[in-house]
């Protein structure tokens, strides 16, 4: 028996990491489309916003690299790249090792935006943990870590799914 999203569950009760996983995926949906009726182009934008954390973290990417990266299909990601090109978060360079490609580069306002979605990330998780210790706080970041880098190395790059092998190195955080 899994507990329901607002209760905790019944002493003894067996949670199921995969009962557990398919609710927070639930629960982080919802944080994405945000309030109800919020949807439409705030999530678009939102979602557009997302990729700005690896290009600052691993600096100028293709756009195609940049969806092998995020295991998003090309087309979704031009489309999000479109967004922050109008918007002024980014940029095309030309590609110093092939002129004829372009790499996306993050801009001032790009890294202003990026670190206000990070502060306000970091003011919503305090909220959520504030009942707990800093103790528990760090054992869960450190268990969480574990499980992401475990989840990154078993996930299927977008090469596994038409005949390759070599699995994405390096996922976003």
């Amino acid at each position: 028996m899994t507990a329901s999203p607002d209760t905790a569950p019944a002493p003894g009760t067996d949670l199921s990491l995969s009962d557990e996983l398919a609710r927070l995926t639930r629960v982080l949906h919802a944080l994405r489309s945000g309030p109800p009726g919020g949807a439409g182009s705030d999530a678009r934008e939102s979602a557009a916003h997302v990729l700005l954390f690896p290009l600052t973290r691993l600096g100028p990417l293709r756009q195609g690299a940049l969806a092998e990266l995020v295991h998003a299909d090309p087309s979704t990601v031009s489309r999000h790249v479109t967004l922050l090109v109008e918007r002024g978060l980014v940029r095309r360079e030309a590609d110093e090792q092939d002129g004829r490609a372009s790499v996306l580069v993050v801009t001032a306002t790009g890294e202003a935006a990026l670190e206000s979605m990070r502060q306000e990330r970091d003011a919503f998780l305090e909220r959520v943990t504030a009942a707990w210790s800093p103790g528990e706080r760090a054992t869960f970041t450190g268990q969480l870590h574990r499980f992401v880098q475990d989840l990154t190395t078993h996930l299927p790059s977008l090469s596994d799914a038409t005949g390759g092998t070599a699995p994405c190195a390096e996922k976003d955080r």
